[in-house]
């Protein structure tokens, strides 16, 4: 086991498989020394435990747990083309969506659930730049989707 999963199984979680595409695209591809995902919707087992807008359908609280499972599976698709999540040097970048109602603009409080596990996992690897989109819409009506690129280690 890899120190990254030695972390996250001390965290109580577990790196699922990779979530299979929605359509023509990859869950991450390398470029270099990077990988980037694809947005990484918050799956799990195969599904969307919860749908709908934050701060309607979905509380801030709820979001901020879901942007954590996108991170995780982000994690699992950036170990699908790396093979190690101990080569992770840093995360560069962090990208989060959030399927907003028309007056919710907690969005940074909502992607703060995938920064913080990362950083959580990675330590001072896990500090990244970042950015929290409201959106009106995710595919699958998902609350939050996260996309991550991460600088690898020879």
């Amino acid at each position: 086991m890899s120190e990254v999963e030695a972390r996250l199984a001390a965290l109580g979680l577990t790196l699922p498989e990779v979530v299979p595409p929605l359509a023509a695209y990859q869950p991450a591809v390398r470029s270099g020394a990077y990988v980037y995902t694809a947005g990484q919707l918050p799956m799990v087992e195969g599904k969307l435990p919860v749908t709908g807008k934050v701060g309607a359908e979905v509380t801030p609280e709820e979001a901020k747990e879901l942007a954590r499972v996108c991170a995780l599976n982000a994690l699992a698709a950036v170990k699908s083309v790396a093979g190690d999540l101990d080569r992770v040097a840093r995360v560069v970048k962090v990208v989060g969506f959030v399927a907003s109602a028309s007056d919710f603009t907690g969005q940074p409080g909502v992607v703060n659930g995938a920064s913080e596990l990362l950083g959580e996992v990675l330590g001072e690897k896990g500090v990244h730049a970042r950015s929290a989109v409201g959106v009106a819409v995710l595919p699958l009506d998902a609350p939050v989707e996260v996309e991550i690129q991460v600088e690898l280690a020879e």
